[in-house]
């Protein structure tokens, strides 16, 4: 397709190529094949009837070309790269501060794995960007239509099923900080994707430029000599150059076909247009990636095959809305070298001096000169006469390809200007630089330029002689060298999206936050004081900052003073607040819904119907639906939902946060409610069964950590007066106490304490079963975890503090010291690893029961020591043999049903006389606990 054309405006171009490929080749072969191959791509985009102009992202070079064009050609059609869905978009960039980026997000998709969401688009834009130069003719002059004829956002992931190299793979070390996050984790759409996909090719232009990263290779060999060309001239270099790129492209079947459905989307939505509309294409200008407008594919041009049908859009519902964006997120997420984006705004501002050119600026734009002359250049007539398609472009790239580099002259009081700023900006940053060293960096700039045949020094070799320079061994700031210069470049500019641009969300938070007299659009941190009892009016303004506060990511409302309870009115609350620093987390808000509280109440809702959902889980979604949204609706019905999940559930992982969560609600409701909710009565009816259940098996489970079990059994006993007014039996309760017998030394204390609290065993019984613990050699390394069992104890049963004290004090007051040092350390860490929210307890108990100085600790004796005397002197005035007999002729039929269970038969003896029985009994307790042992098991 217009190869005679072709081959007769670059015919010299060729033969040159031609023989070149000869003579480094030995002969015709691939070179010569790839050589000639971009001549044709050049010729074939250049005889397109609608004119194609080659762009490449973020390139000053690509900016001044194109509003140089506008402003000769003035094109009643733009056809633009760019999403087709984000149309409606564009409009609003005249009240953001650019850079932003613009965004289509959605939360819930359709035709999508779920494991995807959410799903998020940005493209970014910067006023030294060749798409906003379109955009703001497109939008500013009557009668031009602008055309969107990229894939759409859905089709971005159809297209690309998660098969996404990571960008960063190949960057040149972006920096990790704040800003760099501002696009989040979404997918970067850019218009001119100019950089090697063929390693070795990139690796050898870096090297024989002389250069360090591919950023500097484009700003020395592409952005400076394309600067100050014509128009012929830009477009047929950027042709070559986007050829030799897809010509060298390594064989990666998905990345071509992507590129190339893309082409033939772009191509069929165009002359879906122009026979629509009618439209002549010498009207029209179509703006694309380089790398695109040497396309191959059978449907390039407009008179190209219609073959290609675009497939449906999924039933994914998509949001559209404006983000914040900054030169270091652009960065960071295409893989340029830092620096990059701000020194090419640099060299945009030094364009526009130099060649005096107009650029086209949005009417109202923030951040930008309100002068009229944008306006009185808007309508003024072309200064040249635009090229036809009868008289047909020269050949330009002959010349530009055999023309020496332009090496532009010193510029020496710039250069003086740099290093002086810079040793300024060290100094402000801790740097112990001088006059001295202002000299060395204006001298060593002019080394480096002059090594890297450069007659002129770049902002990198600057950069380069700074950091050689200034930066000795340390940094003694935040900031390094590079750093600094980048900012002294233009620095990390930062867009805002103004406030007619937002959703009705984010617009509806910051009016009601307006009492608060904040500057809260603009970044940085505000502090705002909330006197709630003295302008009752500033409550409103406390339930949105908490919501925010659950809603967004930490830092963007932060509170100081004041806290948000279940039962609580504030009285006087603190907040620092960064809602103009998490600008994009707050409008991606807005595409979850309306308002704040719809989009609370609908993560909620999807918190609690997680298929993964535990019975904590949801109970903590109704503890916040109660305390932000201030309603008995949601609460019920996620509670509701919270009995469910308890009653499916066979482990007891989440116990502890039940019990936690349960008591809580209970004291709520009891002091804010005339009575109960029905769903929390049920839930307590329920988790007394469910727990009853499971818990002989957690008693023995090796899985089931002491804390977990100890949860289960202080929800049933702080639960068991509400369960037992509710219905249930205490006697399953029992049953299940009965029915556990743990081997752990620390679950068999949690076992006696639970004895304890069920009357089976006296506390007596148990300070016995303590002593003989420590009586035991072969018990003793064990004892911590006995205490570790009571002090999880004191969960359930709080009246044991003082039983768990006096253990670890008679542990202390009776191991003898080669026992008692080797086993402090495992004391230690056992009570700080599983009682440390216990501890307080026994500290109070402690405080209680020793003596508060130390002069009188010798003369203390403690309490229990002169409880177990008064229980020794009274069983020493108990006459001998008064023990024994007694009882047993008071009740006979219990003895003769214990001899018919051991098969003995006698009868009964009178008299005074101490029984033979008890008396052999003494000689022989061992027979007596076979006894008692047998009967525990029936």
């Amino acid at each position: 397709m217009n190869a005679p054309a072709a081959e007769g405006t670059f015919g010299v171009l060729r033969a040159q190529l031609q023989d070149a490929a000869t003579a480094f080749a030995g002969g015709p072969d691939a070179l010569e094949e790839i050589l000639l191959g971009m001549v044709d791509d050049v010729g074939r985009a250049v005889d397109e009837p609608l004119e194609i102009f080659p762009v490449c992202h973020h390139s000053p070079a690509s900016a001044i070309a194109i509003a140089r064009r506008l402003r000769e050609k003035r094109p009643k059609v733009v056809y633009l790269e760019l999403c087709e869905d984000m149309a409606p978009l564009l409009t609003e960039l005249r009240n953001c501060r650019l850079p932003v980026a613009v965004q289509a997000f959605a939360t819930e998709v359709d035709g999508f794995p779920a494991e995807w969401s959410p799903l998020s688009v940005v493209a970014p834009i910067t006023e030294a960007s060749a798409e906003y130069q379109a955009i703001a003719y497109a939008l500013d002059t009557p009668g031009v239509e602008l055309v969107l004829v990229d894939r759409s956002s859905d089709h971005v992931y159809q297209w690309d099923a998660r098969s996404r190299d990571d960008a960063a793979a190949g960057s040149d070390a972006p920096r990790t900080e704040d800003e760099s996050a501002l696009h989040g984790e979404a997918v970067g759409i850019e218009m001119g994707d100019l950089r090697p996909r063929f390693a070795e090719l990139e690796e050898h232009l870096l090297r024989h430029g002389k250069v360090r990263h591919w950023s500097e290779w484009w700003h020395q060999y592409v952005e400076l000599p394309l600067g100050d060309s014509d128009h012929d001239t830009y477009r047929q270099v950027m042709f070559l150059i986007g050829s030799l790129f897809r010509r060298l492209a390594p064989g990666d079947p998905h990345r071509t076909r992507v590129d190339e459905d893309r082409e033939r989307h772009m191509w069929t939505r165009m002359r879906e247009h122009l026979n629509a509309t009618g439209t002549d294409p010498d009207d029209c200008l179509y703006v694309c990636g380089a790398f695109h407008a040497a396309s191959r594919v059978a449907e390039f041009g407009v008179h190209g095959t219609d073959t290609f049908t675009v497939t449906p859009r999924t039933a994914t519902v998509w949001q559209h809305g404006l983000i914040p964006s900054s030169h270091t997120a652009i960065e960071a997420q295409f893989g340029l070298a830092p620096g990059s984006v701000s020194i090419a705004a640099t060299v945009w501002a030094a364009n526009l001096r130099r060649t005096r050119v107009e650029p086209f600026r949005l009417t109202g734009q923030a951040g930008t000169r309100k002068s009229g002359a944008g306006r009185k250049t808007a309508t003024r007539k072309p200064t040249a006469v635009p090229v036809t398609a009868e008289t047909g472009p020269a050949d330009r790239l002959t010349g530009f390809l055999r023309r020496p580099p332009v090496l532009d002259p010193l510029d020496e009081a710039e250069l003086l200007g740099w290093s002086v700023e810079i040793v300024r900006a060290a100094r402000r940053n801790g740097y112990l630089a001088s006059t001295a060293d202002a000299i060395a960096v204006f001298e060593t700039s002019i080394l480096l330029a002059g090594m890297r045949d450069r007659a002129r020094p770049t902002p990198y070799d600057f950069q380069d002689a700074a950091v050689t320079c200034i930066e000795k061994d340390s940094v003694p700031g935040r900031r390094d060298v590079r750093r600094l210069v980048e900012i002294m470049m233009g620095g990390d500019r930062i867009g805002q999206v103004g406030y007619d641009a937002l959703p009705p969300l984010a617009r509806d938070v910051h009016d009601r936050l307006e009492p608060l007299g904040l500057a809260l659009q603009q970044r940085g941190v505000r502090r705002a004081l909330l006197d709630i009892a003295g302008r009752p009016e500033l409550e409103k303004c406390s339930d949105v900052l908490w919501m925010l506060r659950r809603l967004l990511p930490h830092g963007a409302a932060r509170p100081i003073m004041g806290d948000r309870t279940l039962g609580e009115r504030p009285i006087q609350e603190s907040w620092d607040l960064a809602l103009g620093t998490h600008q994009r987390a707050l409008i991606e808000l807005g595409y979850e819904g309306v308002s704040i509280e719809q989009v609370l109440e609908q993560r909620l809702r999807r918190t609690a119907y997680d298929p993964e959902a535990t019975a904590a889980t949801v109970l903590g979604t109704v503890e916040d639906a109660t305390l932000y949204l201030r309603g008995r609706r949601l609460p019920d019905e996620l509670g509701t939902r919270a009995l469910d999940v308890l009653a499916a559930e066979r482990t007891v992982d989440g116990a502890p946060e039940v019990l936690r969560r349960v008591r809580r609600l209970l004291a709520y409701y009891r002091i804010s409610e005339p009575v109960l909710p029905p769903w929390i009565e049920s839930f307590v009816k329920t988790g007394y069964a469910h727990y009853c259940t499971l818990l002989p098996t957690a008693f023995t489970d090796e899985d089931s950590a002491v804390r977990l079990v100890a949860a289960m059994l202080g929800f049933l006993f702080s639960m068991e007066g509400l369960a037992l007014s509710l219905g249930c039996d205490r006697a399953q309760l029992e049953l299940a106490v009965a029915q556990s017998h743990p081997g752990d030394p620390s679950r068999t204390a949690l076992l006696w304490a639970a004895q304890v609290h069920l009357g089976t065993l006296s506390r007596t019984e148990l300070r016995t079963r303590c002593d003989e613990l420590l009586d035991n050699p072969m018990v003793v390394p064990a004892y911590p975890r006995y205490l570790s069992g009571f002090v999880h104890a004191l969960e359930p049963v709080p009246g044991l503090t003082d039983l768990v004290v006096e253990a670890v004090s008679k542990a202390f007051g009776r191991l003898p010291d080669p026992v008692l040092l080797p086993w402090l350390p495992t004391l230690i860490r056992t009570l700080r690893a599983d009682g440390a929210e216990l501890a307080p307890l026994m500290i109070r108990e402690a405080g209680r029961l020793f003596p508060g100085r130390l002069a009188d600790l010798d003369a203390w004796n403690p309490p229990w020591a002169a409880a177990a005397g008064t229980e020794a002197a009274r069983l020493e005035a108990i006459p001998a043999g008064a023990a024994g007999n007694p009882l047993l002729t008071a009740h006979p039929a219990t003895c003769d049903a214990v001899a018919g269970l051991l098969g003995c038969t006698g009868e009964w003896e009178t008299g005074p006389a101490p029984s033979p029985a008890a008396a052999l009994v003494g000689r022989h307790p061992a027979t007596a606990e076979a006894v008692g042992a047998l009967l525990a098991g029936t």
